[in-house]
């Protein structure tokens, strides 16, 4: 059965396109590259998960502060200042990682397409304006949608102020994403409906459990059966 008159929000990074797949490939480059004396990659890997939670308070998400990042949790691992030769080369790590093209997630053109026919489409993503804006206009997907909010944080209040903006009702809204710490829950709380699309590239610092009983969460394998159920 399809919903019509529906207004659908949705998240842009691993719900449109991947993304953090891109930052974990470089963290595999950086875990290779690291030789610690006593230290496994799966205990650096949770020191560097504690550096970027961190990090991600003061400083918010993007390339830029995952570089901090990854310096940061160098200098905790050998408890001194990083050499300019350790930080030339973890500069050319992420550089790979600034400049690799937008790979979309399968169907998602057609599919907005479709559904923009129907529905009123909006898009809320979080992270650096300018980071995040190069990634849209790469994507080639930004004139599906009717408003483009790139915001620091994706908590409930950031849903509140987009429906107030925009003059949403909530019954009829639906925030589409796989996050469930900023995309689910959030929006949830803020009286909207949500569609739970997992990507298993999702970031740790995303995941949290969701209510299985919470009937006004719709749950998808896939982003294009949104056509099956919009």
């Amino acid at each position: 059965m399809r919903l019509t008159d529906q207004v659908l929000i949705f998240d842009a990074d691993d719900t449109l396109w991947e993304n953090n797949v891109l930052f974990e490939r470089v963290i595999d480059d950086f875990l290779d590259w690291l030789e610690h004396p006593t230290l496994d990659r799966t205990e650096i890997r949770a020191i560097l998960d504690d550096v970027e939670a961190a990090n991600t308070v003061v400083h918010g998400y993007g390339s830029k502060v995952f570089l901090r990042s990854l310096g940061e949790c160098l200098e905790r691992l050998y408890e001194r200042p990083a050499t300019e030769e350790e930080r030339r080369r973890i500069d050319e790590l992420v550089v790979a990682l600034v400049e690799h093209r937008v790979e979309l997630v399968p169907g998602v053109a057609e599919t907005l397409h479709d559904l923009g026919t129907r529905h009123r489409l909006l898009l809320l993503t979080k992270g650096d304006p300018e980071e995040q804006r190069r990634k849209l206009d790469a994507s080639e997907l930004a004139h599906h949608f009717s408003g483009i909010h790139i915001v620091a944080e994706k908590g409930v209040e950031a849903y509140l102020r987009l429906a107030e903006e925009h003059r949403l009702a909530p019954a009829s809204t639906w925030m589409i994403g796989n996050s469930p710490k900023s995309d689910i829950l959030p929006a949830r709380q803020a009286g909207m409906n949500a569609v739970f699309i997992p990507n298993d590239n999702t970031w740790v610092l995303e995941q949290t459990d969701l209510d299985p009983e919470d009937e006004r969460v719709l749950r998808l394998r896939t982003f294009t059966e949104l056509l099956e159920h919009f």
